[in-house]
């Protein structure tokens, strides 16, 4: 991670265009950094490793290997760094799949930059940021899906509750009037019960399987 102000940022994106266009979006705001530019999948896993990021805002859909395993690999072997899935599809497969490899967030490449900038900062503080179309893939899996047995404790469900809104560590103790060291053996707990590894894969189960409200 940085030590600098600025939030540091990989862009993978097997379209030049795109890559550009992004590259642009990052120079307008004074708190985000380019600092490095990759075409698929193997590249961000070399270069991530090189210039380790704050952020990476991974295309899916590459040549050679895609988003999705490259998120995977990337966060086994730095996991503090925030993986933003960007695709121009809005498909169910992409949504789950890549929020399961452990991206912290979902969105669909006709955002703002405005939208960008803030989901880049959300990532930083441990927030997720779903697009509304991918928020739509989750909800209306459940439509077929029976509820997952669940026996997370009352304050469990609280904590996922809040994880789900995509508040982080420190907004969720200050809620429930908890120390710190809490809220993490909480998430820590959920995460076992849930047979998940990470938030992101948490909230998609939660969402998927009616654990928690919307």
């Amino acid at each position: 991670m940085n030590t600098s102000s600025a939030i540091q940022v990989l862009l993978v994106d097997d379209h030049n265009v795109v890559r550009s266009g992004l590259a642009t979006f990052l120079r307008a705001y004074e708190d985000l950094e380019l600092v490095g530019e990759a075409k698929n999948g193997l590249e961000a896993i070399h270069l991530s490793q090189k210039v380790k990021p704050d952020v990476i805002l991974m295309d899916l859909k590459m040549p050679e290997m895609d988003g999705v395993a490259a998120t995977r690999a990337i966060l086994a072997s730095c996991p503090d760094i925030k993986i933003i899935a960007m695709t121009s599809f809005d498909e169910a497969d992409l949504v789950h799949d890549v929020l399961a490899a452990g991206a912290i967030g979902y969105l669909l490449k006709n955002i703002t930059a405005d939208e960008l900038a803030k989901a880049i900062r959300d990532a930083v503080s441990g927030r997720s940021t779903l697009s509304p179309e991918a928020a739509q893939v989750l909800i209306q899996a459940t439509r077929s899906t029976k509820q997952a047995p669940c026996d997370l404790t009352e304050r469990e469900m609280e904590v996922l509750q809040l994880v789900v809104q995509g508040k982080s560590n420190q907004q969720i103790a200050d809620a429930m009037v908890i120390t710190l060291a809490t809220v993490k053996a909480h998430i820590s707990n959920i995460l076992a019960k849930l047979q998940v590894s990470s938030r992101s894969e948490a909230i998609a189960h939660a969402i998927k399987n009616k654990i928690v409200s919307l």
